[in-house]
């Protein structure tokens, strides 16, 4: 049985783009497809929030305007959730995108009840724009959006396999941790999540798994309480 009955997903767009430096690699997010559906039909009820740097990020605008910069991230956002949801349709699961910033021709405006409703229906629902704010990561929006729909576990895809000391890609010494805390992860400075998030996670006292997106059956094994990749709580 599973341990946990509702959970957000967040999918980082350098994850969808595989060994690609940017843009998509398709063979991955069918993967990533597979997992979701065979989580879902578990029972779990899963909301999944999709970053765009794959695409863009707000702070790769060197000598724009902030703000017009993260609005071009939340567009990329968009993006990476209409293909996540091809995915899914095209293997047969129900799915909803639902953007915090108004597109109704391609998207449901986020509204809490009903996305609530959507979940309980079986559909697995993308949330996409991040919270609607510049300023704000997709890191923060995964954190809100699991308070609100009051999901019990954030799922952290990533390249890396989980929360390491220093980068692991850098230094071949890099320590991982199993367990750590939230407040351990802001005092050292870890990139895992950013600090507005996490301290979020910490003020509603939502776990956070962090583990690698191409770790086999890493979504199911997670849920099923499994302890892979770097559990963050109290």
């Amino acid at each position: 049985m599973p341990k946990y009955k509702r959970i957000i997903l967040k999918i980082s767009g350098e994850a969808l783009a595989g060994r690609e430096k940017s843009g998509f690699d398709f063979d991955v997010i069918g993967l990533v497809a597979d997992q979701v559906i065979e989580v879902a039909k578990l029972g779990v009820e899963i909301g999944i929030i999709v970053g765009g740097g794959n695409i863009w990020r707000g702070r790769s605008g060197v000598g724009m305007d902030r703000t017009t910069a993260d609005h071009m991230g939340m567009l990329a956002t968009v993006i990476n959730a209409l293909a996540m949801q091809d995915a899914l349709e095209g293997k047969g699961m129900q799915t909803r995108v639902m953007t915090a910033i108004e597109m109704r021709q391609i998207a449901e405006p986020y509204i809490r009840r009903r996305a609530m409703r959507h979940l309980e229906k079986g559909r697995v629902v993308i949330f996409a724009c991040g919270t609607g704010n510049p300023y704000f990561s997709t890191d923060t929006a995964a954190a809100l959006r699991a308070a609100e729909i009051e999901a019990e576990l954030i799922l952290l895809a990533k390249n890396v396999d989980g929360v390491y000391d220093s980068d692991p890609k850098k230094n071949p010494d890099a320590r991982k941790y199993d367990f750590i805390s939230y407040i351990d992860v802001i005092n050292q400075g870890l990139t895992v999540m950013d600090t507005t998030a996490v301290s979020l996670c910490m003020d509603n006292n939502i776990p956070i798994v962090c583990f690698g997106l191409d770790m086999p059956d890493g979504i199911k094994r997670v849920v099923m309480g499994e302890n892979i990749g770097t559990r963050i709580n109290s």
